[in-house]
């Protein structure tokens, strides 16, 4: 039997089984030191390349309908930044013992958190959903977060914190200049890039197994597992469990309910549905300065694993529904 076959034959998504060999290998040999900044590199390599094939392949036209798709962004922004507030707020009212104080802050910082950009896109992408308006939702979420987040946890906790524009311009220089370059260079290579989907699938998932190393490396590092007992654990992982299956449901059904179509239901999910760990570490040492930081992300950092395994699953999902429904489509055309 080929590697191919046997792996079609796993009764887990091969992709899920990647994605947890990251974070074990991350818990038994982080990126430290040198290595930390090789694969922090490479992170960045690799989203800039995604942004970048996503540029040629994207025609000017679908961009500027994807950054028009204003009622598609309102609700991914309501998610990100309503929605999980209060559900936080909601389950710290309804069951205050549930977790420690410190585990409470962390999952209230979490929810004030923006979106993931790379893998809210790359999701998108796998699942075959609007791109563009992803594209343009995940951006303006991080833009919008470096002064909501904030004001948010000030709100919500008593911190105080403000404007990154340093944050602000990473977001510029690692996403934005990457797409406009790939734009530029559609005429050249938009003909390429659309003949080897096969190469975006590879960068779309490869940039995701790179950020979970990556990410999962930093929390081991900080020496996270030490600070809280398996209960502790367990409690906190049945919570963001609980977090994230709520508001993908309501993202579900809400959008079908706004009737918004397959495409743009699929990115209002994946987008209004995901945490920044990205911004979310740095944001906490700044805005909760003095505090146990380490069990303050920890929410995030489970938050963040779950959120890449449970999606990836969804995307595949939401392809195969959309592989399974073209056949049926074109018998229907063809019979009329």
């Amino acid at each position: 039997m080929s590697p191919k076959a046997l792996l079609n034959r796993l009764p887990v998504d091969p992709y899920i089984v990647a994605i947890v060999g990251m974070v074990v290998l991350a818990t038994a040999l982080p990126a430290r030191g040198g290595g930390a900044v090789v694969a922090n590199y490479a992170t960045d390599a690799a989203i800039a390349l995604l942004f970048f094939l996503h540029g040629a392949r994207l025609s000017p036209q679908a961009a500027l309908a994807g950054a028009w798709h204003w009622r598609l962004h309102l609700v991914v922004l309501g998610s990100t930044f309503v929605l999980f507030p209060a559900l936080g707020l909601g389950a710290k009212a309804l069951v205050p013992g549930l977790l420690t104080p410190p585990l409470w802050t962390g999952v209230i910082l979490l929810c004030a958190l923006p979106s993931t950009v790379q893998s809210s896109i790359a999701f998108t992408s796998i699942a075959h959903g609007n791109v563009p308006a992803a594209i343009c939702a995940a951006t303006a979420s991080n833009l919008l977060g470096m002064a909501l987040t904030p004001l948010l946890v000030a709100l919500l906790l008593g911190a105080q914190g403000g404007f990154s524009a340093r944050g602000a311009g990473d977001i510029v220089l690692q996403l934005l200049v990457p797409f406009v370059a790939g734009q530029f260079a559609r005429p050249w290579m938009g003909a390429w890039a659309l003949r080897h989907k096969t190469l975006l699938g590879l960068v779309d998932r490869g940039s995701i197994l790179l950020v979970v190393y990556a990410a999962f490396s930093e929390g081991v590092t900080h020496g996270i597992w030490h600070e809280l007992s398996l209960a502790d654990l367990g409690r906190l992982v049945a919570a963001d469990v609980a977090l994230l299956a709520a508001v993908l449901a309501i993202t579900t059904y809400g959008s079908r309910l706004l009737k918004f179509s397959r495409d743009d239901e699929v990115t209002i999910v994946f987008c209004g549905s995901k945490k920044s760990l990205a911004s979310g570490l740095p944001m906490a040492t700044v805005l909760l300065a003095g505090q146990s930081i380490g069990l303050i992300v920890l929410p995030l950092m489970l938050f963040h694993q779950i959120q890449l395994m449970v999606c990836a699953a969804l995307a595949k999902r939401y392809a195969n529904d959309r592989r399974q429904a073209a056949p049926a489509l074109g018998a229907k055309i063809g019979a009329a």
